[in-house]
């Protein structure tokens, strides 16, 4: 599949995969920064943003389309950063390219198998009458009976598009994503992976637990963990200059 991605600045290529019902744009900030050391490369994962829908959607199938995007673009090495989804997607990733990535990052996400935890957005998500509504604000107040939290309702209408006028749609594929969600929730493949590794996670997230990390080392032995002081799951949102320098003085050392 031929993925729709950005790209800024120039260097040591490094490409960054987004999260579940997230997409290349979410990173447009962090990417400009980042772009003033390295040729960052943002993808739309399938099924997300820009990038073409199929019904086909699992970890091993995404690593293949970022694999064919490495190869179109002609990339040598490389680094890898994933948020989320995007973190998983990028473990599997460097347990099969290995010897082409100069460094993973993972952020606030763990290689365990998770519980379902997204009733609640699916539930907001299949509230909206996307055929009785046709702004934005109208869609929010549909997504306030099931989310509370105001940030992850904003995340979510970032996917909203006219498709044509006076009639919004999703940019992401609701459907195959909630059918595989099984898949996205699962734990990576049982493989040591040798490639130097930074694990970012938010105080304020519950995603990589203390009780985690030595299941993680066991599977990263070169890994560290770098824990940002008042972030959440979203943590380069949430503190983005501390965000940004873990990044660099790990790709950078």
């Amino acid at each position: 599949m031929d993925l729709h991605y950005r790209e800024y600045g120039q260097g040591t290529p490094l490409i960054i995969v987004h999260g579940l019902f997230g997409s290349a744009d979410n990173w447009q900030s962090q990417a400009n920064k980042i772009s003033e050391y390295f040729r960052v490369i943002v993808v739309d994962v399938r099924n997300h943003g820009r990038s073409p829908w199929s019904d086909d959607f699992s970890y091993p199938i995404i690593v293949q389309d970022i694999l064919a995007l490495i190869k179109k673009l002609k990339l040598n090495s490389y680094y890898i950063l994933g948020h989320s989804m995007g973190g998983k997607a990028a473990m599997h990733l460097t347990q099969i390219d290995g010897a082409n990535i100069e460094g993973l990052i993972v952020v606030d996400m763990g290689i365990k198998m998770y519980e379902p935890h997204h009733q609640h957005i699916l539930k907001g998500i299949h509230s909206i009458p996307l055929d009785q509504i046709n702004r934005r604000s109208e869609a929010n107040k549909f997504l306030m009976t099931q989310i509370d939290q105001a940030e992850i309702r904003q995340f979510l209408l970032k996917n909203l598009y006219w498709i044509e006028k006076g009639k919004l749609a999703w940019r992401m594929n609701v459907g195959v994503l909630e059918k595989e969600m099984s898949e996205i929730l699962s734990a990576i493949p049982l493989k040591e992976v040798m490639v130097p590794t930074l694990f970012i996670r938010g105080e304020k997230s519950n995603y990589i637990l203390d009780e985690d990390v030595v299941e993680i080392e066991n599977y990263f032995p070169d890994s560290e963990i770098k824990t940002i002081l008042n972030a959440g799951h979203w943590v380069h949102a949430d503190a983005p200059d501390d965000f940004i320098d873990s990044l660099l003085s790990f790709c950078l050392r």
